[in-house]
């Protein structure tokens, strides 16, 4: 008897630990397909980024939780990690808590300005060519100019590592989401364009702490944003945008933004760049629109125009297809038409999420 009682006992403290346990979700999407662009050849490639990732939530009590997420990127063509070899968890890679205070966390992420700017922009921010997200969008801003690959693969742009970010609850539809990062090297170079223009040797510290913050409103038909950002050089950059669901169908959105590099580029230090976009539902499908503009200091004014259609198969797959031209485009570097001033841009594929 004492033994039965004993062996439940100890069954209890084993249920009552696992129920302490995280619970963990494997994650991700693998989209793939026909690219062409002008003065490529056809080729197997990707709308959106190919994504696996891990995340998980331990509940500690009394209404908080340790949380973390770790997400890596891959080519769907070669199984490579994204870009010729990015960091492993390029992604994120982020623990944290999360309360009545909101969520705190610590690592590598998406900052609050990129992360809500491509919600307003009818390519739901995905880094396809035919969206506007990675350019026209950001206004060609680069949250981290002192990032390198070892690898000899692009860095990442818009994410910072070594920091640290916040996102207060939701309260009426508004939230605030913030992120600051130390001046720790990458081992990046940057060379200053313009007379008294700042450069940067590689392995340099950052001259000043990356910071960015991010308002918004999501209630009901419409939402909104503002953001304001400082990378690691003194480049700073704000938008505003907004979003309307006009009909059940119809999305009308649209995004300003202003970059100011002043601290580097003297010659031509401001650029702005805006989007005006739509997405239209049509049966088990979604067209989407866009038209945008970007014009840095002194230079022609790049244009693009996109059109694209999404077909659900099922909730997590869908069929795609894209066109987009993109004219006038401009080495920012040097200010002139780049070698390749137009460029065409055509996709069809599939895009799995799981």
């Amino acid at each position: 008897m004492k033994k039965s009682l004993l062996a439940v006992a100890l069954l209890g403290a084993f249920a009552g630990v696992a129920q302490a346990q995280t619970a963990v979700q494997i994650y991700g999407n693998i989209d793939a397909g026909l690219v062409k662009r002008t003065d490529q050849t056809l080729a197997i490639g990707k709308r959106a980024s190919n994504t696996l990732g891990f995340k998980g939530t331990e509940d500690l009590g009394n209404g908080l939780k340790a949380l973390f997420q770790i997400e890596m990127r891959y080519e769907p063509d070669t199984g490579t990690t994204e870009n010729n070899g990015r960091p492993l968890f390029q992604g994120q890679s982020r623990v944290g808590l999360q309360g009545d205070f909101g969520m705190v966390r610590l690592g590598r992420g998406l900052t609050p300005f990129q992360e809500v700017v491509g919600s307003f922009e009818p390519w739901h921010g995905l880094p396809t060519p035919a969206g506007f997200y990675t350019d026209i969008s950001v206004a060609g801003y680069n949250s981290t100019p002192l990032d390198t690959n070892t690898s000899g693969g692009s860095p990442s742009n818009n994410r910072f590592s070594n920091a640290i970010f916040y996102n207060s609850p939701v309260a009426s539809g508004f939230q605030v989401n913030a992120a600051w990062a130390s001046k720790e090297s990458t081992g990046g170079a940057l060379a200053g364009i313009g007379a008294g223009a700042a450069s940067y040797a590689a392995n340099s510290e950052a001259t000043v702490n990356p910071f960015s913050v991010a308002g918004t409103y999501n209630n009901g038909p419409a939402a909104a944003m503002v953001a304001y950002e400082r990378n690691a050089v003194e480049s700073k950059v704000w938008s505003i945008a907004g979003s309307l669901a006009a009909t059940p169908e119809l999305k009308l959105m649209g995004t300003y933004t202003r970059q100011d590099q002043g601290h580097t580029n003297t010659l031509r230090p401001k650029t702005k760049g805006w989007v005006l976009g739509a997405t239209y539902a049509v049966g088990p499908g979604k067209v989407l629109a866009g038209y945008g503009r970007k014009h840095i200091d002194n230079t022609a004014s790049t244009k693009q125009f996109s059109l694209g259609y999404e077909y659900n198969l099922s909730k997590r797959t869908y069929l795609y297809v894209d066109a987009s031209r993109k004219k006038d485009i401009v080495n920012a570097t040097t200010g002139n038409l780049a070698g390749v001033p137009t460029v065409n841009h055509y996709d069809v594929g599939v895009n799995h999420s799981f």
